[in-house]
């Protein structure tokens, strides 16, 4: 749990052992994408294995496969502790998030914080289902990740387009 006060309370919850980003890195890249709406409110990450994410991905999406970040908002009202408004729940999981990190020539812990401020993102109601809301989202994305030096995830390396 984070520190007490207005800020984000972020719980991190995790099966996985090892490659996980520690909770304060978590907590830091989910606070900066939640910004001012995440005051007075907390977020539960949960990093999960390739077993469960496929079976949660099953459930809820309808997909057969680990997908690499899923986002659950918490119901409208909904209150946490400390009467602490709750945002949600990111799933994270984390083998889809080292393969295709790799895949795409990012750095490992690059790749978790774009998807932990996506999944973030998703629960403040953003979406990319039409052009318009994607580009928002990305532009969104892209200023949050900037803050931690952390590279525009949609360009693809000249490593990674040679390879195609």
């Amino acid at each position: 749990m984070s520190r007490v006060g207005t800020e984000l309370v972020v719980e991190v919850r995790s099966s996985v052992r090892r490659g996980v980003p520690s909770t304060l890195r978590l907590s830091r890249w989910a606070r900066a994408a939640a910004g001012a709406r995440g005051r007075h409110a907390e977020l539960a990450v949960r990093i999960v294995g390739s077993d469960e994410g496929r079976r949660l991905n099953l459930l809820w999406r309808g997909r057969d496969y680990p997908t690499n970040v899923l986002s659950f908002p918490a119901p409208s009202g909904t209150r946490g502790g400390r009467a602490r408004r709750a945002l949600g729940d990111v799933v994270i999981c984390a083998p889809v998030v080292v393969r295709e990190a790799r895949q795409q020539g990012k750095r490992i812990d690059h790749h978790w914080a774009h998807l932990l401020v996506h999944g973030v993102l998703h629960l403040l109601g953003h979406d990319h289902e039409n052009e318009r809301d994607a580009g928002r989202m990305e532009r969104r994305e892209c200023r949050v990740l900037a803050e931690f030096g952390i590279p525009d995830p949609y360009r693809i390396s000249s490593s990674v387009s040679e390879s195609r």
